[in-house]
C-alpha cells in the first residue's frame, strides 16, 4: 500500500485520511485503473502538492477527496466523518461544513459581483446575510481587492477573478482546501502573485490543503509533495 501521512507525532487527527482507494473506467473494451490502492492523509496546516503527469488521475483522486465521485473500493474520512457509504444528502452537507474548493478556471458567478460571488456560498451554508457581507468585504480587503467589490467578472482581471475564486473557496470556514491547478490559467508572474496569496491565506487559517500542479517550482514550496503514477501515490 502507498500510504502518505503527515507527522505521526501532530496533535490533531487527520483532517483528511484516504485509504485503499481505488478507481476504474470502462474504455470499450478496456478497464483502466486510474487509482490503485492510493492512501493519503493530511492534517490540518499541511499543504500537499500534488504531482504527476496530465491524465494520471490528479483530479479523479481530487474529486473523490471533495465527495464530488465516489471511488470504487476503499475509504474517505473528513474531520472524523466516515464518507464513503454516505448518501447523496449527507455529502452535500460535509462539503458545505468542511471543504473548500478552486479550480483551474475561477466559474464565478458572471452577473453577481465579486462580493456578491463571495457572500453566496455563506448564504446557502446558513450564515446571515449582514455577516456574510461583512465577512466577504473583509475577505475582498484581505485579497487586495477592496476596491472591486461591485466589479462583475468580466470587469476584472485574470489573476483578480482567481483570487476571488480563492476568496469564495474559504468564506465558509473550511477545514479542508481542494484545489485543481488554481493557477493553470494565469501568467507566470501573476500564478506566483497569486500562489503566494493562496499560501499565505491557507497557512493563515491552519488549513489542509491538497493542491494539483504542473508547477514543480510551486510545488516545492509546499510542505509536502506526492506524485501520483500508474495508479500509485507516493511522496517524493
Amino acid at each position: 500500500m502507498n500510504e502518505l501521512n503527515g507527522d505521526e507525532t501532530a496533535s490533531s487527527q487527520p483532517v483528511l485520511t484516504l485509504k485503499k482507494v481505488e478507481r476504474s473506467f470502462r474504455q470499450g473494451r478496456q478497464n483502466l485503473e486510474i487509482l490503485r490502492d492510493v492512501s493519503l492523509s493530511v492534517r490540518a496546516g499541511e499543504i500537499v502538492a500534488l504531482v504527476g503527469p496530465s491524465g494520471a488521475g490528479k483530479s479523479t483522486l481530487l474529486h473523490i477527496a471533495g465527495l464530488l465521485e465516489n471511488p470504487d473500493a476503499g475509504s474517505i474520512t473528513i474531520c472524523g466523518e466516515a464518507c464513503a457509504e454516505m448518501v447523496d444528502d449527507e455529502r452535500t452537507s460535509v462539503r458545505r461544513r468542511h471543504l473548500g474548493f478552486v479550480y483551474q478556471y475561477h466559474h464565478l458567478l458572471p452577473e453577481f459581483t465579486a462580493l456578491e460571488n463571495i457572500v453566496i456560498p455563506q448564504i446557502i451554508a446558513g450564515h446571515h446575510n449582514s455577516d456574510a457581507r461583512d465577512r466577504a468585504r473583509e475577505i475582498l480587503a484581505w485579497l487586495g481587492l477592496a476596491e472591486r467589490e461591485t466589479h462583475r467578472p468580466a470587469r476584472l482581471s485574470g489573476g483578480e477573478q482567481q483570487r476571488v475564486a480563492i476568496g469564495r473557496a474559504i468564506a465558509t470556514g473550511p477545514d479542508l482546501l481542494l484545489a485543481d491547478e488554481p493557477t493553470g490559467n494565469l501568467d507566470p508572474q501573476t500564478a506566483d502573485e497569486v500562489f503566494d496569496m493562496f499560501l499565505r491565506l491557507a497557512r493563515g487559517a491552519n488549513l489542509a490543503a491538497v493542491i494539483a500542479t504542473h508547477n514543480p517550482g510551486l510545488a516545492s514550496r509546499m510542505d509536502r509533495i506526492a506524485r501520483l503514477e500508474d495508479g500509485h501515490l507516493v511522496e517524493i
